[in-house]
């Protein structure tokens, strides 16, 4: 399918993977310069003191150090952003007409839209999961993925499960799959009253609570760092998490407060989808790319709007395949 415009969605923690990122670095002048300014600038971080190189850790691992909310946020913000500056020196000329990223992909989305510096983000994004890290190991937290759910069924899973203690719907991904985020008792107890009402639940591997009032401490340090940044009007439209609609391009201020409310907040990914899906159509159609690494938007995409093809760049060769069809489409247009 030919278009005049892209949508770019950026993956959030979760699809991170050992060797994600690679054969961008390897196959992508662009990608190897993105990665190279990330691991200068991350290991200047007194965060990172006697740590490996971000790019260390991206390709080698292991599964269980990539997975701390510390390491794996900054760097699937690198491994995006750096799949982006190469799709566009590899000869993607389309003009970008939004971004989305779920989660820690908002922050990639926003800086692909040039509202924040490739540096401020990755800046930000280290703090965000030194924080996010933080507040986990603080809180003895967890999350739930309720499978067939409905906002109003997991809702009352939360009210019978809570019994005092936080447990609130964290995920909204897509039609039938809410994550709900809470201490780790109450998420026990959560997954029996899932089962009570015939619901699948699942409990996810997850440092903490996130999206949830067990991350206000996190938010707190989140928005001082946020004080030090500066926020610069988009090129394109970019959906908000927390309100499942597109940021005020002219409202800096705004954009801020909603990236620490995300932190607290239900990421609303699949009514986002949804918004974005039909102010593309009604703008005139145009093309979903999703970033590297994984394909995990383009699964959640199936589920919300099956009519809506996402085109995944997980790997440098992939996007070389998909360049190479768009060469021949033009040609014989």
């Amino acid at each position: 399918m030919s278009s005049k415009r892209i949508v770019v969605l950026c993956p959030g923690q979760g699809a991170q993977t050992v060797g994600m990122g690679h054969s961008w670095r390897q196959g992508s002048p662009a990608a190897a310069r993105v990665f190279n300014e990330a691991d200068a600038i991350v290991s200047a971080l007194p965060s990172w003191s006697g740590m490996r190189s971000l790019s260390a850790f991206c390709v080698e691992g292991p599964a269980s150090e990539l997975d701390r909310t510390d390491v794996s946020q900054p760097a699937l913000y690198t491994c995006g952003i750096a799949c982006w500056h190469a799709m566009r020196e590899d000869g993607l000329s389309e003009p970008l007409a939004a971004a989305a990223g779920l989660s820690l992909g908002e922050y990639t989305a926003l800086a692909i839209a040039g509202a924040i510096t490739f540096e401020d983000g990755l800046r930000l994004v280290a703090e965000r999961g030194r924080l996010m890290q933080a507040a986990a190991e603080r809180s003895n937290g967890g999350m739930v993925a309720l499978i067939g759910a409905d906002e109003a069924q997991a809702s009352e899973v939360c009210a019978k499960a809570a019994e005092g203690e936080v447990l609130v719907s964290a995920n909204f991904n897509a039609p039938g799959q809410v994550v709900l985020s809470g201490h780790a008792t109450a998420c026990d107890r959560a997954e029996k009253a899932a089962s009570d009402m015939g619901l699948r639940a699942s409990r996810l591997k997850v440092a903490g609570a996130f999206h949830s009032p067990l991350m206000a401490p996190a938010a707190e340090g989140l928005a001082r760092a946020l004080k030090d940044i500066e926020v610069r009007r988009p090129s394109c439209d970019v959906w908000s998490n927390v309100t499942g609609h597109r940021h005020d391009r002219d409202s800096p201020s705004s954009i801020k407060e909603l990236l620490v409310s995300q932190l607290v907040s239900p990421v609303r990914w699949s009514q986002g989808c949804t918004d974005l899906v039909a102010a593309m159509a009604a703008d005139g159609g145009a093309a979903f790319h999703e970033l590297a690494p994984g394909s995990v938007l383009k699964g959640l995409m199936r589920r919300i709007d099956r009519s809506t093809e996402v085109i995944t760049h997980d790997q440098h060769d992939q996007h070389d395949q998909h360049s190479q069809a768009k060469r021949t489409e033009r040609a014989t247009a």
